[in-house]
């Protein structure tokens, strides 16, 4: 199915209903779609055709979502830029995508402007924001008001859709390719195992350029639902969303879940309009997992387990305090409908149930592959199964328990961080011999950057001009909150390889 299909079926069914609400006002769906029709001419006009890439570098929006479905009319893909990337690391994803156009809000005009000159390939920036036009930048109200709808480009389901870029161990963001199928598959999975209808007014809180917030964009547009568009995640502002508008579902990261708990205003709210409240993206406490389910009893806890390259999903389970499935807390869940799981050892051969190993998915919803990178692409999906990188072990019921990230991949906070791109950037800094980077056990952030370093001989290193260092070169949340001086060196493998495993059981023992 072609994802603009789904916005013909909302306007047949709910012409009139709400489809989206943001800071600026409410859209239903029959507004909403029109103005992606005109967005897509809009954008037809600056030279956007099929297998273009538009890129998106805002807060999130209805107009960002917007972007989610106007280049896919054109036959074209979008591609959501991590707001939270430094200068440095925007400018190669614009010129690895490839992009034609860049849409802005007011928040990311300086950098934009500061972007000209280093992307060869990018030759409109559109302004979606209110404020004055800044100069040489397309108006993206103006672009609207000026053209009528074009006619729709049917791709076929296999065409791709979107380009979202995670992380990479080789030090740079790799772009994850996924199609119509891919997120289609995905939604279809998320619409039944939540029980998502016409009826549901989902919020989105978390950032539109991760996958996770994206996914619902369109899972709720095929089942010609509601959506809340929040610009970032404030806990206040959630609660007063879901009470305001009697939000029936939402998904938080497990730092928002914290954060949510702790806001003093939740006891004051109402918010028993909350049927189904979705945890993911990072490792979850059974502590956090037990308190959101006793905090709000009436929404169902769901789970989900996945990365982008999964579009983001492959395992799901709902939660419950009581039952079989109180044993099943630490569990993300089973295989949903459309995906197939299996535990395999280093050969990729099956392992007994019980057996850790790595998990590895197929189905429909398994990416495209990575852009430009085709002998990752065929290492990473050889034998027809997404090899994740995680390490499990699957029960007896087919739950999954995940153990640990082969990757030395960290997750902080709800976003993905790769220890090899912050020792690259670390081991810049003047008078480094040695350094590692772990995520070590945060209350708040889940995992929190650790960093161990090792100075040269007669050196002196500064814990906070190192911080400082690596938020000049990468995004803030990539960068080490502690920073840990060692004199001795570090503990090595027989061939030479820093011993993390190591590393980190010290680093448990301290704290």
């Amino acid at each position: 199915m072609n994802l603009i299909q789904a916005l013909r079926r909302a306007c047949q069914l709910r012409g009139s209903g709400t489809a989206v609400i943001d800071a600026r006002g409410t859209l239903d769906w029959r507004t909403f779609t029109d103005r992606v029709g005109r967005l897509a001419a809009g954008l037809q006009s600056l030279g956007v055709g099929r297998g273009d890439r538009v890129a998106v570098l805002a807060q999130s929006s209805g107009r960002y979502i917007e972007c989610y479905f106007g280049p896919l009319w054109l036959g074209a893909a979008v591609v959501p830029v991590n707001s939270r990337f430094s200068l440095e690391e925007v400018a190669f994803l614009l010129k690895d995508s490839g992009a034609r156009v860049l849409v802005v809000d007011d928040a990311f005009r300086e950098m934009a402007q500061a972007l000209r000159g280093q992307c060869p390939a990018l030759e409109h920036i559109v302004y979606a924001d209110d404020g004055p036009l800044p100069t040489g930048m397309v108006s993206y109200e103006a672009l609207l008001a000026a053209k009528e709808s074009v006619p729709e480009v049917v791709e076929g389901a296999d065409h791709m859709a979107g380009l979202f870029y995670t992380g990479g161990t080789t030090g740079r963001p790799k772009g994850v390719m996924l199609s119509h199928t891919n997120i289609h598959a995905n939604a279809l999975n998320t619409i039944a195992h939540m029980h998502f209808d016409e009826e549901t007014v989902h919020l989105l809180a978390g950032p539109l350029f991760h996958v996770a917030t994206g996914a619902r964009v369109y899972g709720m547009a095929i089942a010609a639902g509601c959506v809340v568009v929040l610009p970032r995640f404030d806990s206040r502002e959630v609660i007063a969303a879901i009470e305001r508008h009697r939000v029936t579902a939402a998904n938080f990261v497990p730092t928002m879940s914290r954060m949510l708990l702790d806001e003093p205003a939740l006891g004051q709210a109402d918010l028993s309009s909350l049927r189904v409240l979705t945890t993911g993206a990072a490792p979850t406490t059974d502590v956090l997992k037990q308190e959101l389910m006793r905090r709000f009893p009436r929404a169902d806890l769901v789970e989900l387990y996945g990365m982008t390259e999964l579009s983001p999903g492959a395992t799901f389970i709902r939660h419950s305090l009581t039952g079989p499935k109180a044993a099943k807390v630490m569990s993300g869940g089973r295989a949903v409908f459309t995906a197939e799981v299996r535990i395999v050892d280093p050969e990729d051969r099956e392992l007994p149930r019980g057996d850790v190993g790595e998990i590895v998915v197929r189905g429909p919803m398994v990416m495209m592959g990575y852009w430009n990178l085709p002998e990752l692409s065929a290492e990473t999906l050889r034998g027809g199964w997404m090899h994740t990188g995680d390490t499990g072990y699957m029960d007896e019921d087919g739950y999954v328990f995940l153990v640990d990230r082969i990757k030395d991949m960290i997750i902080s906070g709800g976003e993905n961080v790769y220890s090899v791109e912050v020792e690259n950037v670390i081991s810049q800094y003047p008078g480094i011999h040695q350094c590692a980077v772990i995520g070590v056990p945060d209350d708040l952030w889940g995992e929190r950057v650790h960093a161990i370093v090792v100075p040269a001989a007669g050196q002196a290193l500064d814990p906070d001009a190192l911080i400082a260092h690596c938020r000049q070169k990468i995004a803030a949340y990539k960068c080490p909150r502690t920073v840990e001086i060692r004199q001795e060196g570090l503990p090595l493998s027989p061939v030479g390889k820093v011993l993390k495993n190591e590393l980190r059981a010290q680093a448990r023992r301290q704290n």
